[in-house]
């Protein structure tokens, strides 16, 4: 069965509109985890638009399933990584002006430097992901660079404009899942996922994780976290 990663980088984003101290993402972690989530993710980024250094810490402390760390493949996040000792990381790119992660890392223009992250990080016996689109020569570098598992950009399937466009995305999705699995790297996805799109990775079992933020913190503004992690938990259980 597959497992719900949860995003709380937009709890931050709310504390952050209005410089104070709340809603602490934090709390949102323990609700999310209480509501059945397998796991947090946050995304600490250079410019600490959302997520603080010290969310990251106390979550490192409080969390029961497992933390998610999204960075960048920087010394500095290196540095604060092995310092924190997170569950997993997931490398990202990283761009100050885009409002969210656009697009997956091109490991044929840095794979040497993702490759010395990853050991890196592995050595000091953090599990590493590596965020990627859905293209099978990307999920083959991955592979190459003793990567643990893939997360694979959804956003583009998500955002389709057409049900021709999403049919072909989505066919990338599954074609990019099962070299991924073929390889023996472990299959995530993330971006964009919502509570109708989620529906559409039915059948798909190469996918163990799926990682979600912005719809279901969107929803917890009207319902409440409990409520809104409660509703896509059942979602990836059906699947």
């Amino acid at each position: 069965m597959a497992e719900l990663a949860v995003n709380v980088d937009h709890v931050a984003t709310l504390r952050q509109a209005r410089g104070i101290d709340y809603p602490d993402p934090v709390a949102a972690a323990v609700a999310a985890e209480i509501a059945g989530a397998d796991a947090i993710v946050v995304h600490l980024r250079e410019d600490r638009r959302h997520i603080q250094e010290r969310d990251v810490r106390l979550l490192r402390q409080i969390v029961q399933s497992k933390l998610i760390l999204e960075m960048a493949a920087t010394s500095e996040m290196l540095g604060i990584a092995l310092d924190i000792l997170p569950h997993t990381v997931t490398l990202v790119p990283e761009k100050r002006e885009e409002l969210t992660t656009e697009g997956g890392l091109d490991l044929v223009t840095h794979q040497d430097i993702i490759r010395e992250a990853i050991s890196t990080l592995k050595n000091a016996g953090i599990k590493v992901c590596i965020f990627i689109d859905p293209d099978l020569d990307q999920i083959k570098i991955a592979h190459k660079i003793d990567a643990d598992m893939i997360e694979i950009h959804t956003g583009a399937f998500c955002d389709a404009a057409t049900e021709t466009e999403a049919r072909r995305e989505f066919s990338r999705i599954v074609d990019a899942a099962k070299i991924g699995t073929k390889l023996k790297l472990g299959v995530n996805a993330g971006h964009g996922i919502c509570y109708n799109t989620i529906k559409a990775f039915e059948g798909l079992r190469e996918i163990r994780e799926f990682s979600i933020g912005h719809s279901i913190v969107a929803r917890a503004v009207l319902v409440g976290m409990d409520q809104a992690v409660r509703d896509m938990k059942q979602l990836v259980k059906a699947l």
